[in-house]
């Protein structure tokens, strides 16, 4: 079982929708954020990319010197980037890294958005040029077409001789994650990528997307991986966890909602259409499933839920999809740093993952040392 984290680039705090217990996102919170996630043994951080954030790139490659073990998901964005730039910036990132680069392919959902950034073209088209885009990427880091390069003729895309001269650690390339919704999204991940990502819906919802995903990738005599994205609230107890949910939307308005949703409604992502028929907006409709809340979705765009509960309801949550064929769980929190160090004490122990360092007896010592010299006892949970 994978876990990572959430590197919050577009911005943190302990409320949605309001700038209340807001947090400044600078080089020193994000790395905070990042080092924390490395030494508390999460395997990997997801990074945002769009124009609400920082970008995913700079932040992910400034990073690199401040951890020693994570894994950086970040993205590329087809139409946006030529694949020759994008093939030198994975390989760079992997060669610098050591081969801790992982790359998210993100045809985006979000026209306006899309337009701001120069790319005029429909859903369709957009996948379109994704196959293409990462036909020529893969081929070209994984040394097809030898000394004279890799050509291709797409009915988007050409390139005449293109080659990796300094190749990535990862052989033959940094694997591909990718999520979408739609026909043409389920059929490119199918032939192309290494892990399918789903954002956090119902159990029933997402076995039927990996079984249809199975069925595709055997047509092409390919075995996919599966991810999924979720948010998470734990507490020590479920009323707890619940009075946290319930506080961190405590700020947001109806008007607030009716915009975020007004704005959802004109992109054509088939993905977020599905977070927000999980809810329609109506704050009365939030436990979709049982601990599967969705109350971040009302104002923010992209996933939309979390696992709401104490530890052992949580990590119950979490093995029912991992039954499911899931075995990459990209988590986050509000606010991020302090949730990942709640998240990692209250559940890594619940699902076997181990936090580098930390024997099973007290070496540290771990905890605080009462009346200068009583340790405190090992827990056994």
């Amino acid at each position: 079982m994978n876990i990572f984290w959430f590197i919050p680039t577009h911005g943190d705090s302990r409320y949605l929708g309001t700038s209340h217990g807001a947090r400044a996102i600078n080089y020193d919170y994000l790395k905070q954020i990042a080092v924390a996630a490395d030494t508390q043994g999460y395997d990997g951080v997801l990074l945002p990319t769009g124009r609400s954030c920082e970008d995913a790139w700079v932040v992910a490659s400034s990073l690199i010197a401040a951890t020693k073990r994570l894994k950086f998901l970040v993205a590329i964005r087809p139409g946006l980037s030529s694949p020759g730039l994008s093939v030198r910036m994975a390989s760079t990132f992997d060669r610098l890294s050591g081969g801790r680069l992982l790359i998210n392919i993100v045809t985006g959902g979000d026209q306006g958005e899309l337009e701001a950034d120069g790319v005029f073209a429909d859903h369709e088209k957009r996948y379109e040029i994704t196959d293409e885009f990462l036909r020529i990427w893969r081929a070209s880091l994984a040394g097809e077409g030898g000394e004279a390069g890799y050509d291709f003729q797409g009915k988007h895309l050409s390139v005449k001789g293109a080659k990796t001269l300094f190749p990535p650690v990862q052989q033959p390339y940094p694997p591909l994650y990718f999520g979408g919704s739609s026909e043409p999204a389920h059929e490119l991940a199918a032939e192309q990528v290494d892990v399918y990502l789903t954002w956090g819906e119902p159990p029933a919802a997402v076995a039927a997307k990996i079984a249809d995903m199975r069925e595709r990738a055997a047509r092409h005599g390919r075995r996919l991986r599966f991810g999924i994205r979720l948010h998470v609230i734990v507490r020590e107890t479920n009323a707890e966890a619940w009075a946290a949910a319930d506080a961190l939307i405590r700020y947001v308005d109806d008007d607030v909602i009716a915009r975020a949703q007004a704005a959802f409604a004109k992109m054509d992502s088939v993905g977020q259409q599905r977070m927000v028929a999980l809810h329609g907006g109506k704050r009365d409709k939030l436990e979709v499933s049982p601990n599967l809340w969705a109350g971040v979705g009302l104002v923010r765009g992209g996933a939309g839920t979390a696992l709401v509960g104490d530890p052992e309801t949580v990590a119950a949550r979490i093995r029912e999809y991992a039954d499911l064929g899931i075995d990459t769980f990209i988590f986050s929190g509000y606010p991020h740093l302090e949730e990942s160090y709640r998240f990692s004490e209250l559940v890594f122990p619940l699902i076997g993952k181990q936090v580098p360092g930390v024997a099973s007896s007290l070496t540290g010592p771990f905890g605080e040392i009462m009346a200068n010299g009583i340790a405190p006892k090992v827990s056994q949970s």
